[in-house]
């Protein structure tokens, strides 16, 4: 039996007709090349193709990623700012005072010594958090700006800084 695309040795072509190659089933026609089953894939140049894509991207949006990201730690300390605020309140309306520098935020979960009229825990799991990027925040009472001071020193963990660095205060949390 014979297939048709195929061409017999005793075959003449007809006058005018043109020539041609017979095409096997799994040929790359730009190459010419037989595949056999199993070897289809892609080339080295398609995978780099690929892969130089994928990388622009990547490098176009991964600093608006990473922006987000430090901008995202930043909230969620004045979040947690402002949750001390409000910690803080409910302790001065059981206490009549806030806790003092050396108490700490820790007056917030375990009673200072000698204390009556105090109903705490006043944060939630028990325990005071650090910030979002693992430093204690700082607080002071009586405060320099207001009856307490309480500062999340941001990524750099020091004073002063800029960008993602800059210390959060709870007096400019109000402005």
């Amino acid at each position: 039996m014979r297939q048709n695309n195929m061409r017999r040795p005793s075959d003449r072509p007809i006058l005018g007709a043109t020539l041609q190659t017979p095409i096997r089933q799994n040929a790359d026609p730009e190459v010419g090349l037989a595949r056999t089953p199993g070897q289809e894939g892609f080339t080295l140049i398609e995978i780099l193709v690929v892969i130089t894509i994928i990388g622009l991207i990547m490098g176009l949006v991964g600093p608006r990623v990473l922006t987000y990201l430090s901008e995202a730690k930043a909230k969620a300390a004045t979040i947690q700012i402002q949750s001390f605020a409000s910690s803080l309140d409910l302790f001065y309306l059981d206490i009549g005072r806030y806790p003092t520098s050396s108490e700490g935020l820790a007056a917030l979960v375990r009673r200072p010594g000698g204390l009556t009229g105090w109903n705490g825990p006043y944060l939630k799991n028990n325990s005071v958090p650090v910030d979002p990027w693992g430093h204690p925040y700082r607080y002071k009472s009586p405060g320099d700006h207001g009856p307490y001071d309480i500062v999340s020193l941001g990524s750099d963990g020091q004073e002063g800084g800029t960008g993602s660095g800059s210390d959060i205060k709870n007096w400019e949390l109000n402005k």
